[in-house]
Formats: C-alpha cells, sequence, structure tokens
C-alpha cells in the first residue's frame, strides 16, 4: 500500500535536512516547535499511524468522557496550519553512516539531520499467551478494543444462567501494578459497574483484580511516593479492587491465566476472560535495528542507543534521539508525557543552533508534579513533589493539565470545551450499589446556615487550589505552541 501523505501548504522540495521518525509527543512536538521558532527547513515527518494518540488520556476514550477526536486526533488535522510533510509509512531501515533511510514502501530519503522518536513498545516478559490473549493499552486500537470487549461480557454475563460462567465474564484482571495498571484498575472498578447496572445486573458480582511482580504497587516509580492514596483509592472505588502482589504470572489463555507466589511452587488459576495487560515495555524493532551500526558500549544494558546530555548519538551527531526509545548519560528520565514534551522542544532548539553555527545545548527537564486518574471524576496530583492533592479537585487539575499539552492550540481549545461540556451537562454519578435508603431528620435552621457555609468552603477551597496548581504546572510562555503566521504571498507588480 503507499505511503499517506499530506502536504498541508505546498509540496516540498525534494531535500529533507530534517527527518523526524515518529509522530508521539517528542518528535511531534520537535516539528511544531520548529515552526514556532520560525525554522524555515524542509522537515519530515514520519509514523505509520494515522491518528496522533494522547496517552494520558486514553482512559477518558475508554470510558467516553472525550471523544476519539479530542483524545486521538488525526495528524491531518494536527498539522493543517503548519508547513510539515507527513508521511504515513514505516522506516524499516536506517543506514547511520550514509545518512539514508528506507520506507516500507519502498521510498528512500537522505537526510541532514535525523530524530529517533519511535517510542517503545508493549512487553510480555515471555509469559505464555500473554501477547496472544491479553489486551494491551497503548493505542487507541487498544482502547476501542477492550472498551467492546468489556461490553459485551457484561452484556452476555447479564443473560447467562451459568453461575461459573458468569463469574468468568465478570472477572477483570489487570496484570503490572505501576501507573497504567492502577489507573486502569481504579477506572474499572467505577466504570463497569455503570455500565452493568444499565443491563440489570448486579455489580456487586463485579471483580476488578490488579496483580503484581513486586510485592507493592507503584514500586520504583515516580508516583511511588502517591501509594497510599492509590491504596485508599483502589479500596474505595463503586467495587472494590483486588490485589494479588508478590506473584508472577506464567500463563494468559482466552478463559483464565495462571500465576505462581513467590513463595510456593503452586500453580494457582484466576477464571477470567479479560486479562489487561501492563507490564514491562520491550525495545522497539527499528531501533534493535540499528545495534549492529552502534559500538555495544554506547548501548545500555536494554539495548537502548545512548545520547548525550544534548540528545545526540554518540558517534553520530546528526542523530537525535529521546523520548523511550534512547537513554540520556547519567540523567535517566521517566517515561512521562512531560518528559517528552520538553526533549522535543530542546531537540528543536538545538537543530536550530546548528543550522546557525552554534553549539547545542544539554536538554533541561524538570518535573513539574506527577498526576493519576483514581477512578471516574477522582485522581491525585502531587505538585512538585511537594504539595498532594487528592479526589475531585486533582482529577480537575489532572485535566485542565493534560489538555493544557495537547499539540496545537486549536486542538486544545476545542478539546477544551468538549471537556468542559462534558464535566457540565454528562457529569459521572457513582451507580449505587445495594445501598438502602435512610431517611433523615430535616435539619434546623442553624444546621443549614452551617452547612451552607461548608458547601461554600467546599467551592472556593478547591477552586483556589486548582489556579494555583495551574499556573504551577502549566507549560512555560518560552515552551509555549502558537498558531504559525498565515503565509503572505507577494504579487508581482
Amino acid at each position: 500500500m503507499p505511503a499517506a501523505v499530506y502536504f498541508p501548504f505546498s509540496k516540498m522540495d525534494a531535500s529533507h535536512p530534517a527527518i523526524i521518525v515518529g509522530a508521539g509527543f517528542t518528535g511531534l512536538f520537535t516539528a511544531l516547535h520548529l515552526r514556532h521558532q520560525h525554522d524555515l527547513r524542509s522537515i519530515l515527518l514520519i509514523d505509520p499511524q494515522e491518528r496522533f494518540v494522547f496517552k494520558p488520556m486514553l482512559y477518558e476514550l475508554l470510558t467516553g468522557e472525550l471523544s476519539e477526536d479530542t483524545v486521538c486526533p488525526t495528524y491531518q488535522v494536527l498539522l493543517q496550519s503548519y508547513d510539515i510533510q507527513f508521511v504515513q509509512d514505516s522506516v524499516t531501515k536506517i543506514d547511520l553512516s550514509q545518512q539514508h533511510l528506507t520506507l516500507a514502501s519502498g521510498s528512500g530519503y537522505t537526510y541532514e539531520h535525523l530524530v529517533l522518536a519511535v517510542g517503545s513498545i508493549q512487553g510480555y516478559l515471555g509469559t505464555e499467551g500473554a501477547r496472544e490473549h491479553a489486551f494491551a493499552f497503548r493505542t487507541r486500537e487498544n482502547a476501542i478494543a477492550l472498551k467492546r470487549h468489556a461490553w459485551e461480557c457484561l452484556q452476555r454475563a447479564s443473560q447467562t444462567k451459568d453461575e461459573a460462567q458468569r463469574r468468568s465474564l465478570l472477572t477483570f484482571a489487570i496484570v503490572g501494578a505501576g501507573p497504567t495498571g492502577v489507573e486502569m484498575a481504579a477506572t474499572l472498578a467505577d466504570l463497569l459497574p455503570s455500565w452493568y447496572v444499565k443491563f440489570g445486573g448486579n455489580a456487586r458480582e463485579i471483580r476488578i483484580v490488579l496483580i503484581n511482580h513486586g510485592k507493592t504497587i507503584l514500586a520504583e516509580d515516580v508516583n511511588e511516593g502517591l501509594k497510599e492514596q492509590a491504596l485508599h483509592a483502589l479500596r474505595t472505588r463503586v467495587v472494590p479492587v483486588e490485589l494479588i502482589l508478590g506473584v508472577g504470572v506464567k500463563a494468559v489463555d482466552v478463559d483464565h491465566l495462571e500465576y505462581q507466589p513467590a513463595s510456593s511452587p503452586e500453580i494457582k488459576k484466576l477464571l477470567t476472560q479479560t486479562t489487561i495487560w501492563t507490564a514491562g515495555t520491550a525495545v522497539n524493532p527499528l531501533i534493535q535495528s540499528l545495534a549492529s551500526q552502534i559500538t555495544e558500549s554506547r548501548l545500555d544494558k536494554h539495548g537502548l542507543p545512548l545520547v548525550t546530555p544534548t540528545l545526540q548519538l554518540l558517534d553520530f551527531p546528526t542523530v537525535f534521539a529521546a523520548g523511550d526509545c534512547a537513554d540520556v548519560q547519567s540523567q535517566h528520565q521517566p517515561a512521562l508525557a512531560q518528559v517528552a514534551y520538553q526533549q522535543g522542544a530542546s531537540i528543536a532548539h538545538n537543530l536550530i543552533a546548528l543550522a546557525k553555527g552554534a553549539s547545542p545545548r544539554p536538554a533541561q527537564v524538570s518535573l513539574r508534579g506527577t498526576l493519576m486518574k483514581l477512578g471516574m471524576g477522582n485522581g491525585v496530583a502531587n505538585l512538585f513533589g511537594k504539595v498532594q492533592i487528592t479526589g475531585k479537585p486533582a482529577d480537575l487539575i489532572r485535566s485542565v493539565t493534560y489538555l493544557e499539552l495537547l499539540p496545537t492550540p486549536l486542538h486544545d481549545f476545542k478539546s477544551t470545551t468538549d471537556w468542559l461540556k462534558e464535566e457540565t451537562f454528562h457529569r459521572y454519578h457513582r451507580p449505587r450499589v445495594g445501598l438502602e435508603t435512610i431517611t433523615k431528620p430535616p435539619l434546623s435552621a442553624a444546621e443549614k446556615r452551617v452547612r451552607s457555609r461548608v458547601k461554600a468552603l467546599a467551592i472556593v477551597t478547591p477552586v483556589v487550589f486548582l489556579i494555583a496548581a495551574y499556573f504551577g504546572l502549566r507549560t512555560p510562555p518560552s515552551e509555549q505552541l502558537k498558531p504559525p503566521p498565515p503565509l503572505v504571498t507577494q504579487t508581482k507588480p
């Protein structure tokens, strides 16, 4: 199939001084920052997918809180105001010495500078059947497939008379208790009961099971300090999340998974027709293919190429690499959107510096805090490692911060208005799960006044936190993207 090529304004010349492979956070923002800083070089952006994936908000696509076009806009829409050539294709080979790359479609390009931003891929740790039978959660297609499957499981469970079959259909297992696994478990524990009651089912029958090799959740992660808040959230969802910790998953099949406790030779079986795999990543095949051209000492223990603080390959300074497909020497960075965003801005700055004959500068990446979704309308925000906010205010901070980070101002504005409409008119309400209605005596006049003051304080306090958190976490003006100036066509007299 021929590559899909978008030329936003006019077909650009055949030379490509800058080629960016991978249009995720790092690659896309490198291209956008080059244009934002009025760099006029030819830019070729290559990615096998038609759509950008705003991964931190894939949960909102799963729950229906945000639309597909908001979370996963097409590159054609995102780049329509920028003079960037986009090619939907896969890179099959890169010759670092000749500065040449080949695409699956057969096309070949020579570059002056190359940016590698292909990210990582899902890893399965060699677990039997995991790749074939478990759901990953990294792409638009993953989210859509999981949503369809979960809905069908609930529908079938509401109709079956077989108790064992119903238990299997209503058990949802998440493997891996890192941030993705924890956020997934909390989200499903609120979402699935609200779906199941629509079929007339008993939401208490649903089981959400979080399985982890380690003995704690969020271990050795940048969010490790939020462990207690996350555990509390998992316990207090509509359906409390069950934890199975300190075990190794041995096999995954269509109707069960097998796991083994670290202290026992016994293999245990969990009956489930839904296993979601969030444990581990693997090196992108394109990066693996470069190993023969890079000295072994220039690779880290995982096989990722080491790059200088300026994000250039050690022996190939015309090549920049960042995000999940490279390892910065002595500066390990967590795999976060805010890190990839800042690295993209730094690469753009260094490309411009090289074009002017100046020296590139080390990438300056600062963590402005971490955010986690811990259920529908619930979250935790860790602001600069000093202040922690939980509950609905934290969820609002997370949404506002991520929406402000969206790739282009026009898309940012549209997404924000969609979110505000959802918050205003379609807010999530926790389903009642077997709770009896209790009649309370009417409040006295004094009690009503006290309650009114408490309500007012409850409204004002989160707003103050939101304003403070927004100005703390928002993208600095130096990194903000603005629409490019319109092209001016001069008419000859």
